[in-house]
């Protein structure tokens, strides 16, 4: 396939045991280094999640071996552990915010009898961004909005980028579906509450012929090693929901 973008999708970045569930939504801080150190060494363009729209909309060209950086929920491990190593290579990347819970324990873990690490609070969220961090909205509260009403869906999708504009002090474009779930109403939801992109859970590479309110990613888990990042990324590009 040419003409793609490989949008990776990370959760947590830590130092933290083998993990037997849930495995794609942690990474090893160590895996994670030797990734991003894969990236520079090889000459991977990663691009900022605005960089790359302008391509898929044709406003420039898709380079090669294109690479955009997500990071859902915004713990509060992404700035002792992800950060430094995004600096040290000069990586940009956006992470998404849940506006109800900043500074606040990951509390749908509960369900799945899981630890709740800390989310990132505004001070940190707003130093941050200072450093050039990008931030998008993933919602109030971490809801399936596939499984509420649609006034919920409103609501979770403008309250969300009401406060995270408040709080950024600038507009807030990008938006992340919570555990993935969207559908052609929760899509229209987003277009109408203004959002730029939208990115979801299915896995493949972007292409120009993607809405841009359904990008698809692909998912880093716990147990990738080197070779099997490069598989994601040069491999893993049809569409497969999650």
């Amino acid at each position: 396939m040419t003409g793609h973008i490989s949008i990776l999708m990370y959760h947590q970045v830590g130092d933290m045991p083998s993990m037997p569930t849930h495995r794609s939504t942690y990474c090893h801080h160590e895996r994670f280094a030797a990734q991003m150190a894969f990236l520079h060494r090889f000459g991977y363009r990663v691009l900022g999640l605005d960089a790359a729209v302008a391509a898929l909309r044709g406003d420039q060209p898709i380079p090669p071996r294109a690479v955009v950086l997500t990071f859902d929920d915004g713990y509060e491990n992404f700035y002792e552990y992800a950060y430094p190593v995004l600096n040290r290579y000069g990586f940009p990347a956006i992470v998404y915010l849940l506006s109800g819970l900043l500074g606040g324990p990951a509390v749908w873990f509960t369900a799945d009898r899981r630890d709740t690490p800390p989310l990132m609070g505004p001070d940190r969220i707003r130093e941050l961004r200072r450093l050039g961090v990008d931030f998008g909205s993933h919602g109030v509260s971490h809801a399936k909005l596939t499984d509420v009403t649609a006034a919920r869906v409103e609501e979770e999708l403008t309250r969300s980028k009401a406060a995270l504009e408040d709080l950024l002090g600038e507009e807030v474009r990008h938006f992340c579906y919570p555990y993935g779930r969207h559908n052609a109403a929760v899509v229209e939801a987003a277009r109408a509450a203004g959002y730029r992109t939208a990115v979801t859970c299915v896995r493949a590479a972007a292409t120009d012929r993607d809405d841009l309110l359904a990008l698809p990613r692909k998912a880093i888990s716990y147990g990738d090693n080197l070779a099997g990042y490069f598989w994601k990324l040069h491999m893993k590009n049809r569409r497969k929901a999650a």
